[in-house]
């Protein structure tokens, strides 16, 4: 990018003015990368429908969508806009996780060239759609700066909340926005709740009923049993489509799902809220800052209240599947607790840069986990060999910005029966082995 132009003032140093904010046009639904174009791909864990539903059969689905996050909660709403009523399980409370303490950086052009490309940019799109749909108040469009702390610069930086030590500022993306996780999750629960014949009941999912035909040979979902943790009892929902929301969690239906192996790492950092400034509020630009002494790489958020969320605090503690499976010490979100050396570290970090914002320490430390297969892509799409079961997780670090298309494909797996988006590279049974593919069929189609 070319350098950006600086304007001088009268009574101080020269400061780096900020751009306009500007957004790109998102291509197409479904767009592909560079890579891709060159061949036709059919994914055979999509089948078209052979005609559209009506709107009484639509009503009559007896949808589970298993977690309360963001991406649950926008499958549901996507649902719901179709007419199809979800019944979403929740173990904690809505937004427990990372969609309650979350950053909500959201960057549409960060996958171009590779295969989340679609993801990235229709996904970008939707958010501000969404924006306008909800009401939401925090969803903005904002530059993101590259930073580094050190010395101070001769001009002074873009943002006048940038009052410390900082070397360098230059502009990354003049492109990118920014909402609240809670806010937004929040929003699509309630809306979605609106559907009649939605609901949602607060438990433990523990197990996936699954039924197959004797004639046909075609297993298909048949219900979700949820335990009461206040009483130990158990209760089994009717389902004849179950979505897999749940974050980390997710890997337990590979207990669920025999065939289908999903395995994930939970990473789980620390991250930092501060209190509200008006230098904030009104001189909005996120900031990715690089490493420093104390061993953090600093992503910095300011809120459209004022409030400044911090990332990158360093020191990622990488989760194993036992310790998210049931009986394990993270099984549930509500015990990710944060790494008070780290805490430190990166309040010390960031009062180097903001002592005018960060000298008071942070009024909130907090810690939760990103959901990371291990080819860092989401697990999207039908389940191998059972018909009625969808995995929507494993979103890694994007799981804030990819949540409005992940619902919009889940609507339209359950509805139309097939994805506007080319959804290969996410197959929910690319780590089967080549004997487990042999043989299944989804949908009577062979696989």
């Amino acid at each position: 990018r070319t350098d950006r132009p600086i304007a001088h003032r009268s009574d101080e140093r020269p400061r780096l003015t900020m751009p306009t904010v500007s957004l790109p046009a998102a291509p197409s639904p479904g767009v592909r990368t560079r890579r891709l174009r060159s061949k036709r791909v059919v994914n055979t864990a999509i089948v078209a429908a052979s005609s559209s539903p009506t709107p009484d059969a639509l009503a009559d689905k007896k949808v589970v969508v298993l977690g309360g996050g963001i991406i649950g909660n926008s499958c549901a709403y996507f649902l719901s806009r179709r007419g199809v009523p979800c019944t979403v399980v929740e173990r904690v409370e809505i937004a427990a996780a990372a969609s309650g303490k979350s950053g909500g950086f959201l960057a549409g052009g960060w996958g171009d060239g590779s295969v989340t490309q679609p993801l990235h940019r229709e996904s970008f799109r939707l958010h501000e759609q969404l924006a306008a749909e909800l009401g939401l108040k925090t969803y903005r469009k904002i530059p993101t700066l590259s930073v580094a702390g050190g010395a101070r610069m001769a001009l002074d930086p873009p943002v006048s909340w940038l009052d410390g030590d900082v070397a360098s500022a230059r502009l990354m993306d003049d492109a990118t926005a920014q909402v609240t996780p809670l806010e937004l999750t929040t929003r699509l629960h309630e809306e979605a709740m609106k559907c009649p014949g939605s609901r949602t009941v607060f438990g433990e999912a523990v197990d996936v009923v699954l039924t197959t035909d004797s004639e046909s040979g075609v297993t298909r979902v048949a219900a979700v049993t949820v335990r009461d943790e206040a009483t130990g009892t158990t209760t089994s929902l009717d389902a004849d489509v179950v979505v897999v929301a749940l974050g980390p969690w997710s890997t337990r239906a590979s207990r669920w799902f025999p065939d289908v192996r999903v395995p994930m790492t939970g990473v789980k950092s620390v991250s930092l809220v501060y209190d509200a400034s008006s230098a904030v509020a009104d001189e909005p630009a996120a900031l990715f800052c690089a490493e420093d002494r104390n061993g953090c790489h600093l992503e910095v958020y300011p809120r459209s209240t004022g409030e400044v969320y911090i990332c990158g605090c360093g020191g990622s503690e990488y989760v194993d599947e036992e310790r998210l499976l049931p009986g394990g010490d993270l099984e549930r979100a509500d015990a990710v607790t944060p790494d008070e050396r780290r805490v430190d570290a990166a309040s010390k970090s960031f009062k180097g840069l903001s002592p005018g914002v960060g000298g008071a320490g942070p009024r909130v430390s907090q810690s939760c986990m990103r959901p990371c297969p291990p080819d860092a892509l989401p697990y999207l799409g039908a389940v191998p060999g059972v018909d009625g079961a969808y995995l929507a997780c494993g979103h890694n670090c994007w799981g804030i910005l990819w949540a409005p298309v992940t619902g919009k494909i889940v609507s339209e797996l359950v509805v139309d029966g097939k994805s506007s988006i080319d959804l290969e590279a996410f197959d929910p049974g690319r780590f089967m082995s080549a004997a487990q593919k042999r043989g299944k069929k989804i949908k009577g189609v062979n696989v």
